[in-house]
């Protein structure tokens, strides 16, 4: 007999040991809750209905637990309701990132069966989405029935997205379905040949899959966030494993899914594929002695059979099923309805509180005459929780991955982030990104005598797709003074990018690696695409974006950035403005400035002509700051004159103003930057809130 049990892990309070007579009591959160989906079936194949805790025995790892709540979730027979006419149109809808939580005790979606409909469109060809939609279309309209709730999501090689949360409007559902027909095919990516971009196309594959496998891992996490049985109907067009590669990822996966409760059953929406010996038309024509050995039909074969490998793998370990070989897809979606009959939900507080992460073995028997009357179908294992200071390696790599694919914000560890950009050439930009951190929220650990904090780093800039990522480990070492000042100050890491203007999205993830706190930060940039000016009536003068800051920093100053490698800081050093002279400037990111600190003000303004050489000589510039309150002017700085120019084709004048803000009040305020070239007859203002502070 094949058992499954399913599960969700929730935080439930309990005390520790009492303290002593002179200590505050502490309380603590130790306690686990566990709850599984239990289905009970007489020897004719109906569900048992009316039984109680005590008809149920659980064991975990051989010692017996005590059901907490037991609760029956009768499903209705599966009766088809009305079919549905087809829909002239589509209704846009607002996709998001999340499936609706339950709370822990809380049967939100009780006596109804739930199917969540997942494309994998970034696995699908254009034919195969089209395909896929279509049976999920046909089931809704003609086999969906009363008891069935349905989501949509879909994942197209960015992040998961939640078309519809789980719903019973067919209406809805199939105008979503169109909805996703258009463009859907857009973003698929093409197959990468050996030699292309400098890497092989086995690499490019290794964390393709990876990837669509996370995506998997993701979905599962969020449908376990309830409480009822779930079934995962996953479309694709294969999914092939390289070597060993993808193991690691794809044990992962079932490890979540099967922590979640979620039972996946795999669909290739390739149907039954009948391949022509010397490949279709999509490519040339194979040479070498495979093509009259059969060798090379062979290959194409165990391609095929290794690609649908995975899929029966994903069902298989997770109490579902595979449908392989067949053009009506809408059996898979059948499978997975007819999977889900009356069930209890079951409840215990394990008596093992520890975050080991180890698997745990569960046994659930009935007692009397229904042990030899009844058979009953659970999962039989699942995973702890595990503690931080436990993870392994690969461990915290998965979690940074995972955190980083979510398409909701981490709030754990404070962040704040500033974007700016600085012309390098008439093609490219340099766009130094400063994140900041309080230091009060940063663990400390004792290493080799000294006070240390550890912060990973993630990010990534991205237009339509990736165009740049970093991944960085820093490790700063305190004296003894830095670390208290540590509770007071925060700490700056800062990068760069050089990118190509246009419009970007950048997300930035830290984590303190002592406690496992994580923070991210996202938010999108425009990079305008400064042109000579050719138009005598043109007015605008073209500049960088303007960084404030109150403090100019050592580079080896640890309480304000990271120490990288040698190279890496050499290359920076060279196109980031923001380093002049071995010293640093350093964005103020909150905008929040001191009257007891100076004031520093940093930009740069453009004028290259449309000569190659660019011989013509930079007009002299005028720059000044305002401060305003409301409507009213409070404080102007006198103007400076600047004629520096660097040497280069884009006539670049950098901009340093510095000066004391003490006579001010404090309070909020609008800062104007003014450039104003009185030769051309040209201008550019900036504007943005500040904050002054004693």
């Amino acid at each position: 007999m094949r058992t499954t049990i399913s599960l969700f892990l929730i935080a439930a309070l309990a005390f520790a040991q009492p303290p002593a007579a002179t200590e505050e009591p502490v309380f603590r959160s130790d306690t686990r809750l566990v709850v599984q989906q239990v289905t009970v079936k007489d020897k004719s194949g109906k569900p048992i209905e009316g039984l109680t805790a005590k008809d149920f025995v659980v064991t975990e790892n051989g010692i017996a637990q005590t059901v907490s709540f037991i609760e029956f979730q009768k499903l209705e027979e599966i009766q088809p309701a009305p079919v549905l006419a087809d829909r002239a149109s589509a209704i846009p809808r607002l996709a998001h990132s999340a499936i609706s939580a339950e709370r822990p005790l809380d049967l939100k979606y009780a006596d109804r069966r739930l199917l969540a409909l997942y494309f994998d469109m970034s696995a699908m060809p254009p034919a195969d989405q089209i395909r896929a939609i279509t049976s999920a279309q046909d089931f809704i309209r003609k086999q969906m029935t009363p008891a069935d709730l349905v989501a949509i999501l879909k994942y197209a090689g960015d992040e998961v997205l939640v078309h519809e949360d789980f719903t019973a409007d067919r209406e809805r559902l199939l105008a979503t379905l169109e909805t996703m027909i258009i463009g859907e095919d857009q973003n698929v990516p093409e197959p990468v040949a050996d030699g292309a971009f400098g890497q092989s196309g086995g690499e490019f594959a290794i964390f393709r899959t990876d990837r669509q496998l996370s995506a998997l891992q993701t979905a599962a996490k969020m449908l376990g966030q309830l409480n009822e049985k779930k079934s995962l109907i996953y479309f694709a067009s294969g999914l092939r494993l390289n070597g060993t590669d993808n193991q690691a990822q794809l044990r992962a996966t079932v490890n979540a899914a099967t922590r979640a409760g979620v039972s996946i059953f795999s669909i290739d929406a390739r149907g039954l594929v009948a391949s022509a010996p010397m490949g279709d038309a999509s490519r040339g024509t194979p040479g070498g002695n495979g093509a009259y050995t059969g060798v090379a039909a062979m290959n194409a074969m165990t391609g095929l059979q290794r690609s649908q490998d995975t899929l029966w793998s994903l069902a298989a370990d997770t109490g579902g099923k595979a449908l392989l070989d067949a053009n009506d897809l809408g059996l898979g979606i059948k499978q997975a309805q007819a999977s889900i009959t009356s069930y209890y939900v079951l409840g215990y507080y394990t008596t093992n509180a520890a975050l080991d992460g180890k698997q745990r073995k569960i046994k659930i028997t009935l007692v009397g005459e229904l042990a030899a009357n009844a058979t009953i179908e659970y999962r039989d294992s699942y995973y702890a929780g595990k503690e931080f200071k436990k993870f392994s390696t690969a461990d915290k790599e998965r979690q940074l991955e995972d955190a980083f694919m979510l398409g909701d914000p981490i709030t754990e560890l404070t962040m704040a982030l500033e974007v700016n950009y600085f012309q390098l050439n008439r093609a490219e930009f340099f766009v130094p990104i400063a994140i900041k951190i309080p230091g009060s929220e940063l663990a400390l650990a004792k290493r080799g005598g000294a006070e240390r904090t550890v912060i990973d780093f993630m990010g990534e800039i991205r237009s339509g797709g990736p165009a740049n990522n970093i991944r960085d480990n820093v490790d700063i070492k305190l004296s003894d003074a830095t670390a208290s000042e540590l509770a007071n100050r925060p700490i700056t890491y800062d990068t760069g990018f050089t990118v190509l203007p246009g419009n970007y999205r950048i997300k930035f993830l830290a984590r303190d690696a002592e406690t496992g706190r994580i923070g991210t930060y996202e938010t999108a940039i425009t990079i305008p695409l400064l042109k000579p000016a050719t138009d005598p009536a043109d007015t605008k003068l073209a500049i960088s974006s303007v960084v404030l800051s109150s403090q100019r920093a050592e580079m080896n100053d640890a309480l304000f950035n990271a120490n990288k490698n040698k190279e890496k800081s050499q290359v920076e050093q060279a196109v980031n403005p923001l380093v002049q002279d071995g010293m640093k400037l350093i964005p103020s990111v909150t905008r929040v400035f001191s009257k007891n600190k100076p004031f520093y003000v940093y930009l740069q303004a453009y004028q290259q002509s449309l000569s190659t050489e660019n011989t013509t000589p930079p007009q002299p510039l005028v720059a000044f700051v305002t401060f305003y309150r409301g409507d009213e002017k409070v404080f102007e700085t006198a103007p400076v004159t600047v004629t520096e120019k660097v040497a280069n084709r884009l006539n670049t004048m950098p901009i340093k103003l510095n000066f004391p803000i003490d006579s001010l009040a404090t309070g909020e305020y609008t800062l104007q930057v003014s450039v104003l070239s009185p030769n051309s007859q040209k201008a550019a203002f900036w504007q943005a809130p500040v904050m002054l502070v004693p």
